[in-house]
């Protein structure tokens, strides 16, 4: 009997993709690959943006006539969609035209800071070990792609990763089917070796969706107790976020 091949996590019609500059920026799998295939968050993961996401959140708020909120409180009550932290601040959901202008305001004032904003400690010197290593890593975040491509860029990591995704479109949705898409356009990835790397309950949702794996880092968005509720390994640095997607596909 013939052993069995690895089993790999493709979407139909999925390829692999030259390099390129649009959405999806792409710098190739040509080497071979060794250990997990890590998918990074951008946002409250590699770049430590929360001190950041409360200055800005709380100036929107003043804006809109919402009371000003605690970095422990915003841990507490954020999750993804978006809108729907605003149902547990203002016990409804915003309406479309409420939420559209809630959604401008933040990013206006968020805008203002994120250049200030660096990498998570230890962020750089990880992603470069791990490229050196052979290992192959990509980025998926929400924050628009035409933003976050040049970010990246500025804090000079963009060739770590294999293909960087940000969001395209409007919708407010979470990662989920951008995950199916991201994976699509990566090409034959062993399904075993895929784990995601994020700050959100949504990040290990999103990996679930896909057959994957998820840690989840107490830097950003989320408190150590809610990120517990998705069942996944929670850590407090990305070192130990690292050592612990490697255990997992070992």
């Amino acid at each position: 009997m013939a052993p069995e091949q690895p089993r790999t996590w493709s979407a139909p019609g999925s390829r692999a993709v030259a390099p390129q500059v649009g959405p999806g920026t792409v710098l190739g799998m040509g080497k071979p690959q060794r250990g997990a295939h890590i998918i990074w968050d951008w946002n409250g993961t590699l770049l430590h943006d929360i001190d950041a996401v409360i200055g800005a959140t709380n100036a929107s708020f003043l804006e809109i006539g919402l009371e000003p909120i605690t970095l422990e409180r915003y841990r507490d009550l954020y999750c993804v969609p978006v809108p729907l932290f605003y149902e547990r601040l203002m016990g409804r959901l915003p309406t479309e035209d409420e939420w559209l202008v809630m959604d401008a305001v933040f990013h206006k004032h968020y805008g203002a800071r994120v250049d200030a904003c660096g990498l998570a400690e230890g962020a750089a010197e990880l992603l470069a070990s791990r490229q050196a290593e052979g290992r192959t890593q990509s980025l998926l975040s929400l924050a628009p792609h035409e933003q976050l491509v040049p970010l990246v860029r500025r804090h000079g990591i963009a060739e770590r990763f294999v293909r960087i995704d940000g969001r395209t479109d409007t919708s407010h949705a979470g990662k989920a089917e951008r995950m199916v898409r991201h994976l699509g356009e990566l090409g034959e990835v062993e399904a075993r070796r895929i784990v995601v790397i994020g700050d959100a309950l949504d990040d290990a949702v999103a990996a679930a969706h896909v057959g994957a794996q998820a840690v989840l880092y107490t830097g950003g968005s989320h408190s150590r107790v809610s990120l517990e509720a998705a069942g996944v390994p929670v850590v407090d640095s990305l070192g130990e976020a690292v050592e612990t997607a490697e255990r997992l596909v070992a």
